[in-house]
């Protein structure tokens, strides 16, 4: 039998019929969820480009919220690597382009997660702090770039600092999916702790194809000059410890060994070497009476005397910083840190940042097999010479190693140099602190790469109110084919040059500048009407040299006469007027190294107009002066930079009995 009700369209009879306005609320309140649910949904799993990322930092991207990425066990292995790269072939310096800033542009790949089949992590710690400082201080700076298409370097966000925290094979996997890797073109991998036991290889042993490797613990043997960049091995304690800079000088120990970690033949020597030496060697080691722990890091012992480290490092003249498993140590930034000489045994290392520090300014490197003789060795040091490398290793840790962000961006400057060679650091921006060490001595052969804005140079005349005299040196000048521009200073307040019309008509720009006070030093000020590298500062009354004696030889310090002359120099030349031409010979002498070179023959100095009223040279006193300015200077030196020479320099058949059309100077020494 049936039930004789029927069946309604919208369902059964026994269901009762929602109220009109029940049945809108509902449907409403239906539809905002439903569109909120979508909305989400959209916004996370919206397939977003994994090659743009407004900004790198963890601040904003948790390493838990990054998106997974499962690898393939058949996933592609890069290749071990190219021992063979170099810039020209293995870098695409095509993709940096030309920018008006000469700066690479460095983008850093968005935070992944990667596992293998299983879930297994490739990293037993993921991302640790110091790569995260490391890639949070590039993606502020100016190198970084959120456009991959503006790139010239790529930097992975896969951490491979330190090698013993990786799974080999995977970690290579996961480098060879990345979007941009193209076997490693253009990619720089950062890596301090490389191999592992029982060989510790000297580099990463991640294949990583043809990637740039900025390592810390490179050998000669798989070091790619030109190519990889030797970095230091961070030390932790640069975060968590402070130590106050000290003055250069003695300390209360000559020679400190601090390491825990050293092979017991290089322990044994160092022993005999405290047994002749006593109390100028300090030998410590790890603590065997203290719980381990961060703070028996810590501390060092002797004889059950208790150091705290690295603060005993300030103590130590020279501190020992021997190898250990791996070339690259730790206690080398800790060593820097304290302002203490470091003195390395780590044969075929690669010191850090090599490439533009010059380490013989800072460090004493000693071939292992020499260490019984270490202790004389450093006795031959000038003291001097100690104080100038205690300055220079806290330099170097402060604005090289104090952090992974002056590591990182070092690294990246070092590259930028490579690329923009023209617009690279010169070797006294790379090596001099702030604060120029006058004692220190530069090589000149370090010249700037960048070329001045005109060619050629510009002479700089001082003068008063010789005008006759004058005209006759710019009428000889003028004749240099090289020169690009002639500045007049004229130093005289009291009277007004001479009018544009009497001056003599030569080919290139004549410029005349007025001084506000009589002052020697108004011939060295850099002007900015001088736009040449070269310049060439004479007096007015120098009407003996020849347009070809010129041509043969002139040099540029103004800008360091003017302001970076040590003491009161310049002040001294202002109010004596006298011996600014000795200053200036105290100050290229110093900064080159080199003695003076004579190139022209010595001539009898002529000047008509002179008179025993104008002539400075002419008073009684002025020679007296001469001498008493050279101890003067020396004093303020430090140091005596002149040297005596016997040297002159002369073009190619200057004297030689030749066709005078044939000789490039031929009017040199005809006065």
């Amino acid at each position: 039998m049936y039930a004789s009700g029927k069946y309604s369209t919208r369902g059964p009879a026994l269901i009762p019929r929602m109220k009109t306005k029940h049945r809108i609320y509902y449907i409403t309140l239906f539809s905002v969820v439903l569109l909120g649910l979508i909305a989400t949904g959209m916004f996370q799993f919206w397939p977003h480009s994994i090659e743009s990322t407004a900004d790198w930092t963890l601040d904003k991207r948790s390493v838990h919220d990054a998106p997974l990425n499962h690898l393939p066990v058949s996933s592609p292995i890069p290749e071990r690597g190219d021992l063979s790269c170099r810039m020209h072939t293995c870098f695409d310096v095509y993709r940096c382009g030309y920018n008006p800033k000469n700066r690479i542009k460095v983008y850093i790949y968005p935070l992944q997660r990667f596992v293998d089949e299983l879930g297994v992590p490739i990293s037993s710690i993921g991302l640790s702090r110091e790569y995260n400082d490391l890639l949070s201080a590039i993606s502020a700076s100016d190198f970084y770039t959120d456009d991959v298409t503006r790139a010239c370097l790529f930097i992975p966000s896969i951490d491979v600092l330190n090698q013993n925290s990786l799974r080999i094979r995977e970690t290579a996997q996961a480098l060879a999916i990345l979007s941009r890797w193209d076997k490693g073109m253009n990619h720089l991998l950062f890596n301090m702790l490389p191999g592992g036991p029982p060989d510790y290889n000297t580099a990463l042993d991640v294949p990583r194809d043809r990637a740039l490797l900025a390592g810390g613990g490179f050998s000669t043997w798989t070091y790619r000059q030109g190519y990889d960049v030797s970095i230091p091995v961070y030390s932790p304690l640069s975060a968590d410890v402070e130590l106050p800079e000290r003055q250069p000088g003695p300390r209360r120990y000559f020679i400190l060994s601090s390491q825990t970690a050293i092979h017991r033949e290089y322990r044994a020597e160092l022993e005999r070497l405290k047994e002749e030496n006593g109390e100028a060697l300090l030998l410590l080691d790890k603590c065997s009476n203290l719980s381990q722990g961060a703070a028996s890091a810590r501390k060092r012992c002797y004889k059950g005397q208790v150091y705290d480290y690295p603060q005993i490092l300030q103590d130590s003249s020279f501190c020992v910083v021997l190898r250990g498993a791996r070339l690259g140590q730790a206690a080398l930034s800790d060593v820097l840190q304290a302002g203490c000489v470091p003195v390395i045994l780590a044969d075929s290392y690669i010191l850090p940042f090599s490439e533009v520090l010059d380490w013989k300014r800072a460090s004493v490197v000693i071939p292992e097999e020499k260490l019984s003789e270490m202790y004389t060795i450093l006795k031959s040091i000038p003291h001097r010479q100690v104080e100038e490398m205690q300055r220079q290793a806290r330099w170097f840790w402060e604005a090289y190693f104090s952090s992974m962000k002056a590591i990182g961006l070092t690294t990246l400057q070092i590259i930028n140099d490579r690329i923009y060679p023209y617009a690279a650091r010169t070797y006294e921006q790379w090596n001099n602190p702030p604060v120029v060490k006058w004692t220190s001595v530069n090589s000149p052969l370090f010249l700037p790469l960048i070329p001045p804005r005109a060619p050629g140079f510009t002479a700089v005349v001082l003068t008063y109110d010789r005008v006759e005299s004058l005209f006759r040196v710019i009428t000889e000048i003028s004749k240099v084919p090289s020169l690009a521009k002639l500045l007049v200073v004229w130093n005289n307040q009291n009277k007004s040059p001479p009018e544009e019309s009497l001056w003599p008509k030569i080919s290139v720009p004549l410029k005349v500048v007025r001084t506000k006070e009589n002052k020697l030093s108004n011939r060295f000020f850099p002007y900015d009407e001088i736009e040449t590298e070269a310049v060439l500062a004479i007096d007015d009354d120098i009407i003996m040299l020849t347009s070809d004696e010129l041509q043969f030889g002139y040099e540029y310090f103004n800008y360091l006469y003017t302001y970076k002359m040590p003491g009161d120099i310049k002040n001294w030349v202002d109010a004596h007027m006298n011996c600014e031409d000795i200053a200036m010979n105290f100050l290229v002498a110093n900064i080159t190294g080199k003695a003076p070179i004579k190139v022209t023959p010595r001539k009898k100095f002529k000047c008509p107009e002179c008179t025993a009223i104008d002539g400075l040279s002419l008073d009684q006193t002025h020679m007296v002066e001469r001498s008493e300015c050279i101890n003067k200077f020396a004093s303020v030196f430090g140091t005596m930079p002149l040297k005596v020479v016997e040297h002159r320099a002369d073009p190619v058949l200057y004297k030689d009995d030749f066709p005078e059309k044939l000789k490039s100077f031929p009017n040199i020494g005809s006065l």
